[in-house]
């Protein structure tokens, strides 16, 4: 009998740093994982640390460095491959072979193919040979990346099915490699018993298409959560750090995510013989994880959910540097905001919010528009009252994207905003609107004002969009080649950073929706 452990982390975006409460972190992480490998390396087990993906985005002080603390700290923690996520073309794709070079480990995709060509772009499976097991890796990346992916950096990447890839690729490296496990790490999402909803199918899907006994393990991210199941297609939706967690389970395959930016360490111990492979243990482990209560009074307690993890002074000494260099160019106060700006991922991507107005307003008004656009995918973070810093800036905009305009006449512009209205909620289309009212019934905009006069269909209007929606991302109509559209060199996160400091002092409540956007269902 041959012991296997599987250490697991995914959808770190950006989070090499710890909170301001002490949660999760790089350092304490490799605390927890030299730990662990101590402890596998006693049973003679064989261990792997691999990662779902999605390292870039979502804290600026690893944004302004394109993520290099992270990578790096990655290969310190010994990561042994990473799934390529969607995030991870966030920046032009030098950037991404930068990164590559800063990491001692691979990016996998199998399904990232040359749209020219069809030959695979990124190095589709890593087979390891470690104590007499050998065990094959194959990358696999969500299909939506060619939705929700910057079309300017992906245009000519092909984004295939993953169920037809990796039938293929582990048909053909059983016959080549023979591994004994065989796992897909990936950046699809898990959605239980398949329902994936406006998003492209997942890992539930790909482990029922395939064959029974194909696949042994999916190591998942993307859609962010722990995945803990209470019965058969039935998820743990009350589970807290601490609790005790079973992976699931789909056609012979088990499922695992360790929910987003290293708050947890996934550790599954397995048994391998005979061919078979059984899973022996599982539990999602807290990374000084406050634990938060709720008693029949609604009085909430908190404590750390295990033991404190004391974060390892060598990885500590090394992303120092990186935080203190993010922290004086971003800790500088702007402007004064009075109540909170509302973009957390609940609510920017399923109603109208102030944050969103404020943003929609503060491109338009850079632009001299009538009025603004923005999809809620582009809001990743809200902003809470007092001294705004740059730093809460960049957390809303960590993508770079370029902010544009169009001028249409208002014939053509009933469609448009018949077709980006209807985007549904719980997507990153979710359109967020500043300058419009409007009602949408049975996918038509009507009722349509902008700045309170009902639209003239022969006067040309401007409004301002972002270069990623313009270039169709989120599925966007594309504004390219419209006669009427120009590109400024201007940043979201430059133009959200001037409107601040040119109001200084700002009241949330100014930017509240009133109903102007009405959806008849």
């Amino acid at each position: 009998m041959q012991h296997f452990t599987l250490l697991h982390t995914n959808d770190n975006h950006g989070r090499f740093w710890q909170n301001e409460k002490g949660e999760y972190g790089m350092a304490a992480r490799k605390t927890l994982i030299d730990r662990l490998r101590a402890q596998a390396e006693a049973k003679n087990s064989t261990v792997l640390l691999l990662s779902g993906g999605d390292i870039n985005t979502g804290v600026p002080e690893s944004d302004m460095q394109f993520a290099e603390p992270d990578f790096k700290g990655m290969s310190l923690l010994g990561y042994d491959a990473m799934a390529l996520g969607n995030h991870e073309f966030d920046n032009p794709l030098n950037i991404l072979e930068k990164q590559q070079s800063w990491a001692n480990f691979p990016f996998l995709s199998a399904n990232i193919l040359d749209a020219k060509t069809g030959k695979t772009v990124f190095q589709p499976y890593k087979i390891f040979n470690k104590k007499g097991l050998k065990i094959a890796v194959v990358g696999l990346t969500t299909t939506d990346t060619a939705k929700i992916g910057n079309p300017e950096y992906i245009g000519h990447l092909k984004f295939a099915e993953p169920v037809d890839v990796t039938n293929n690729l582990i048909t053909e490296l059983e016959a080549t490699e023979q591994p004994d496990i065989t796992i897909a790490v990936t950046h699809m999402g898990h959605y239980v018993d398949a329902n994936f909803g406006i998003n492209a199918p997942g890992d539930v899907t790909l482990a029922r298409s395939l064959k029974p006994g194909l696949l042994d393990i999916i190591v998942g991210g993307h859609s962010q959560e722990p995945v803990c199941m209470n019965a058969v297609n039935v998820a743990d939706t009350d589970f807290l750090p601490g609790d005790a967690c079973k992976p699931d389970q789909q056609n012979g395959t088990w499922i695992v995510q360790a929910h987003e930016w290293g708050k947890y360490v996934g550790k599954a111990e397995f048994e391998y013989q005979n061919q078979q492979l059984r899973l022996v243990s599982y539990e999602l482990i807290p990374v000084n994880m406050q634990r938060v209560e709720i008693d029949t009074s609604g009085k909430k307690t908190s404590q750390l959910a295990q033991a404190k993890i004391t974060p390892d002074p060598s990885m500590l000494a090394f992303l120092q540097p990186f935080q203190a260099k993010g922290d004086a160019k971003l800790s500088v106060s702007i402007a004064t905001l009075n109540g909170r700006l509302e973009g957390d991922r609940q609510f920017a991507r399923f109603e109208q919010t102030n944050l969103g107005r404020l943003i929609a307003s503060a491109q338009m008004e850079r632009v001299q528009g009538d009025f603004g656009i923005i999809s809620g995918g582009g809001i990743r973070s809200s902003i809470e009252g007092g001294e705004v810093s740059y730093k809460d800036i960049l957390s809303v905009h960590p993508f770079k994207n370029r902010i544009s305009y169009v001028d249409m006449k208002g014939e053509e512009l009933v469609g448009y905003l018949s077709t980006v209205a209807s985007f549904p909620p719980d997507s990153g289309a979710y359109c967020q609107f500043y300058g419009v009212e409007l009602t949408l019934e049975n996918g038509l905009a009507q009722n349509i004002k902008i700045q309170g006069k009902p639209i003239d269909k022969e006067k040309t209007y401007r409004f301002s969009i972002n270069s990623y929606n313009a270039a169709g991302g989120d599925g966007y109509p594309t504004l390219k080649n419209h006669p009427g559209f120009v590109a400024t060199d201007a940043t979201d996160a430059e133009v959200l950073k001037e409107f601040f400091l040119k109001h200084n002092n700002i009241n949330a409540a100014d930017f509240n929706p009133n109903s102007e956007i009405t959806i008849i269902k």
